[in-house]
């Protein structure tokens, strides 16, 4: 039968420390079990440190020899170092959120958004400006897209690309189609027309991205309330954070802020004790 020890630390990692050297044994020899965590109090008050549960010996008994006393201490070294891989899993599944948050271009779908209704296209002077400079720019790209363009209200350009291979203007994360957007925004806007936004996009891709983080959003901010621990993102575009930013804005028990230098910004999403 399995064996384990309870044994407490300031933090968790001190205290599985505090049990392999109370052991004799290495981290990959044990399974652990967080206890409780630890906490720091306020000003030193109301303190509490990190326990934890440390296991180890074989996952079931084996056969045993005729005189289990004399049994050679060689032996039960070499059965050590190969325990079973489900001894490795209760300290994966209780510290997620001392791990990188789930990447959001992983995150499960939700369902697809719906096609709104854009209206007709225009050909006014920047509609004009726009076709001419992505279809060179296509062109270039080697990609026969078909391009849509829409005004979705006065200064505000929607661009729709239809086609096949658009995963590749698309890119990972939607960083090509980012790129693209801008050159098109800034070409556009050389002029002293008047400024305009230019939005582009493929595929839906930005519905289904905007879907995808909220729903990531969602899932992260329940992690972060059950742990009361902070869950960093991966890096995102000014978008994107604004997108985390306002889905979890109204999240009780949740606070959320971004930190880094472009490209590398992240959002962190904190837990909050003042929204309960």
């Amino acid at each position: 039968m399995r064996e384990f020890i309870d044994v407490t630390g300031k933090t968790e990692e001190e205290a599985i420390q505090n049990a392999l050297r109370q052991l004799g044994l290495d981290r990959d020899d044990v399974s652990v079990e967080i206890l409780e965590r630890a906490k720091s109090g306020f000003l030193g008050l109301g303190s509490c440190p990190a326990k934890v549960r440390v296991s180890y010996g074989p996952e079931e008994e084996e056969e045993a020899p005729a005189s289990p006393a004399s049994e050679p201490q060689e032996e039960r070294q070499e059965e050590r170092p190969k325990p079973p891989k489900a001894e490795k899993k209760p300290r994966q599944e209780r510290r997620p959120a001392e791990t990188p948050a789930v990447p959001a271009e992983k995150a499960p779908a939700e369902p697809s958004a719906p096609v709104v209704d854009l209206g007709e296209e225009v050909d006014d002077e920047k509609a004009q400006a726009i076709r001419k400079f992505l279809s060179g720019l296509l062109e270039q790209m080697e990609n026969t897209a078909e391009i849509h363009v829409y005004l979705l209200e006065k200064g505000r350009y929607k661009v729709i690309l239809e086609g096949k291979n658009l995963g590749a203007l698309i890119g990972r994360r939607g960083e090509t189609l980012d790129a693209i957007q801008q050159l098109t925004s800034y070409a556009v806007n050389r002029s002293g027309s008047g400024r305009v936004r230019v939005q582009l996009d493929a595929e839906n891709y930005r519905e289904k991205r905007e879907q995808s983080l909220q729903h990531l959003a969602r899932k992260v901010a329940a992690k972060v309330t059950k742990y009361r621990r902070s869950v960093t993102l991966e890096p995102m575009n000014a978008y994107e954070r604004h997108v985390i930013h306002t889905a979890l804005q109204d999240v009780p028990g949740v606070t959320t802020y971004s930190t880094g230098t472009e490209p590398n910004r992240r959002v962190i999403v904190a837990y909050d004790r003042e929204k309960k």
